[in-house]
């Protein structure tokens, strides 16, 4: 427990104890059924004040591997035990006091100066408490600290209608002690009701009131997110605990996703302090998905590996062609039926009347292991670039030549210079005619990988 809370309640409790002490002695001199009541009121402040003493001890304690949510929703457990003294002090009231508005128990009562000075000072030191004790249940948002200042707060009042119950009893009018005791009484049904309603709120998961539209309109304002599809929210002691459903892009990737989640999280942070989020992002095809787009996405739910995916339109009939990769050691039927699933996930997602085409490469092989050629080879190929190079006239400076021998052949890495004004489609056709003319100068080569880069 926070040492601003230790000290709250510390100080509550000596309140409760040193008032709970006057009023019963002043009552007990008096006769004053009101004062009486008044000090069974502060009593049960009493053992209310250290019930949550201990409340917000063990409210306090993390999470553990029976109470995942933490142990925060003790203080309601506590704030509800107060509200059932509450209602058993008022029924004993209005019990008593009835007795003896109709006679059927005489006690004299006597209008006393300590009387006057108790339950003057009782209303001050009521004041006083609900006041600190409001400020630190705001501050820590705790109910049973928010329960302690609802006690002292109707303290005060019942306080008020004693000192009114006193001046009736010195004016003649008997019946003003019992009066002001049924209004004591009341004053304590009233906190009670308001305690009580909030606690079992809390208690029932009941969600607290527009936090669920603040959560909604903060991730609203997140990148990315196009629908806030569901938000639910409980408190528990002075953690909110909340769930969001956003939808998003289904052609985000993973890694973005995760980013996405985070972001949304760390803007609820900032704007709701307490608060606990769970953020799920569900996938939504949006309306300006590209066909490029809703293919990737196709062939990344099956796991496959495509490129140089291309779209025409026919004749206004839509025709798609693709690269597939797959295991080079799979059989051309085992590839086939891969190739032929893909083809019918994307005519179900585009069409039935769509032409498909998918061209079967074999995958790259993963940590292939090798070695670097020798200086002699690498010079070789580099020369052999550079002269291919020199007859398709675009490709200039070629560089940062490497070689590396493995089990399955040579793969080749390079760097070369372009004109930066070139288009992407032209420069890739270019390096794709050197590539060829190495492999065939040089059969033993497996792959070749140029790099291009603007002059």
């Amino acid at each position: 427990m926070s040492s601003a809370k230790h000290t709250v309640a510390l100080t509550s409790i000596a309140a409760s104890a040193g008032l709970t002490l006057a009023k019963a002695a002043v009552g007990l001199a008096t006769g004053s059924l009101a004062i009486l009541s008044e000090a069974a009121h502060s009593l049960i402040d009493l053992a209310a004040t250290v019930m949550t003493y201990f409340a917000l001890r063990v409210a306090d304690m993390p999470a553990d591997a029976e109470h995942h949510y933490g142990h925060g929703k003790v203080e309601s457990l506590s704030a509800l035990a107060e509200t059932a003294l509450l209602f058993v002090l008022s029924g004993v009231v209005v019990w008593e006091a009835g007795r003896r508005l109709l006679g059927l128990e005489h006690v004299p009562v006597e209008a006393t100066l300590a009387a006057f000075a108790v339950m003057a000072v009782s209303v001050v030191v009521d004041f006083l408490r609900s006041r600190a004790l409001y400020r630190a249940a705001a501050a820590h948002r705790s109910e049973a600290l928010e329960a302690d200042a609802l006690h002292f707060g109707s303290d005060m009042w019942s306080s008020a209608a004693v000192l009114v119950g006193l001046g009736g009893l010195r004016l003649g009018f008997a019946w003003a002690d019992s009066a002001a005791a049924i209004v004591v009484a009341l004053f304590v049904c009233l906190a009670g009701w308001r305690l009580g309603r909030r606690t079992i709120d809390t208690l029932t998961d009941t969600a607290p009131v527009g936090e669920a539209d603040r959560i909604a309109a903060v991730a609203r304002k997140v990148t990315g997110v196009v629908e806030i599809a569901r938000v639910r929210v409980r408190r528990v002691g002075a953690t909110l605990f909340a769930d969001l459903d956003v939808a998003a892009s289904r052609t985000l990737p993973l890694d973005r996703v995760e980013t996405l989640k985070r972001e949304i999280a760390a803007a609820a942070a900032a704007a709701i302090p307490g608060v606990e989020l769970i953020v799920t992002v569900i996938p939504r095809a949006l309306d300006d998905e590209t066909v490029l787009e809703r293919v990737m996405v196709i062939a990344r739910n099956r796991a496959l590996a495509v490129h140089h995916v291309t779209v025409h339109a026919i004749a206004g009939r839509l025709a798609v062609s693709l690269d597939l990769e797959v295991d080079g050691a799979l059989t051309l039927a085992a590839a086939h039926d891969i190739a032929s699933g893909l083809e019918a996930a994307v005519r179900d997602e585009l069409g039935p009347e769509v032409e498909v085409e998918s061209h079967i490469e074999p995958l790259q092989t993963d940590r292939m292991a090798g070695q670097d050629a020798g200086p002699a080879r690498v010079e070789a190929v580099r020369a052999a670039l550079a002269a291919h190079a020199r007859d398709g006239g675009a490709l200039r400076d070629i560089h940062d030549v490497r070689v590396r021998e493995t089990s399955d052949g040579e793969i080749v890495n390079f760097h070369c210079d372009v004109e930066p004004t070139m288009r992407i489609d032209q420069v890739h056709e270019k390096v794709d005619e050197l590539e060829r003319g190495l492999r065939r100068q040089f059969p033993e080569i497996k792959r070749v990988i140029g790099h291009a880069e603007p002059r």
